[in-house]
């Protein structure tokens, strides 16, 4: 068993030499700007207040659309950032929301205290997989990873249970109050419909990053389901392929 290296987190909360992008200035109007995320493709989120602002180069191929049109379908549904605004640029777009109580699933403070952030996580799971989906528009699925379905990994194991997806289910995307109980989820620009365990394989493989190996097992019994691993290999597969 390895334990991950987290030395290199740090460079995710840091702007290094880089500007605050102009939208993000000019939102904040003087206020403390502090950046909380810088994700692999350049992304930046940063924290106005009691405001979140996605600020996405248009050369990810990230399109924040997908995540507003997601974030207000969800509104009233299930607990998730309420869309305050949005705009784009030739350069970027950038997408504005309100925060939600709690804090990100990891981190020294949730490594440490690792049995409850995985409960949460799972709570957090099953509350999203319990909402509705009868309004959700089927057109969304194709549009993210969860409804492809390219021929290089075999054929999509039957779906027997159709259920709301997150569709980028890990660790640091489910957040908990300080007394360890879950309070929301973010990130939603992958929402879709299908089979859970499209965010159960996921969830679990991030375990390792954010807490170490030897934990996967116990969101599964958090979550209250036994593990199945043709269901597990093929969305693993299938989300490092099309995400």
């Amino acid at each position: 068993m390895t334990e991950p290296d987290f030395s290199d987190l740090a460079a995710q909360h840091s702007l290094g030499d880089d500007p605050v992008p102009e939208p993000v200035a000019e939102r904040a109007h003087g206020r403390p700007v502090e950046l909380v995320w810088r994700n692999d493709l350049g992304g930046l989120t940063f924290r106005i207040d009691d405001e979140f602002v996605k600020w996405n180069p248009r050369r990810t191929g990230v399109d924040l659309e997908l995540e507003r049109v997601r974030l207000e379908w969800l509104t009233g549904r299930h607990p998730a950032p309420r869309v305050l605004g949005c705009g784009q640029d030739e350069d970027a777009q950038w997408l504005i929301t309100e925060s939600l109580p709690g804090e990100s699933a990891v981190g020294d403070k949730w490594r440490a205290r690792r049995p409850e952030a995985i409960r949460a996580i799972a709570t957090g799971l099953r509350a999203i997989h319990s909402v509705p989906i009868e309004n959700f528009s089927s057109a969304w699925v194709s549009e993210v990873w969860v409804g492809r379905t390219p021929e290089s990994i075999g054929p999509r194991p039957p779906v027997h249970d159709v259920v709301l997806v997150h569709g980028d289910a890990c660790a640091p995307n489910t957040l908990i109050s300080p007394e360890g109980e879950w309070t929301g989820n973010v990130d939603f620009g992958d929402l879709a419909v299908g089979d859970r365990w499209a965010d159960l394989a996921v969830a679990s493989l991030s375990l390792d990053w954010n807490f170490g190996e030897g934990h996967q097992d116990e969101l599964f019994d958090a979550y209250g389901i036994e593990p199945d691993e043709q269901r597990i290999r093929y969305y693993r597969a299938l989300w490092h392929l099309e995400s």
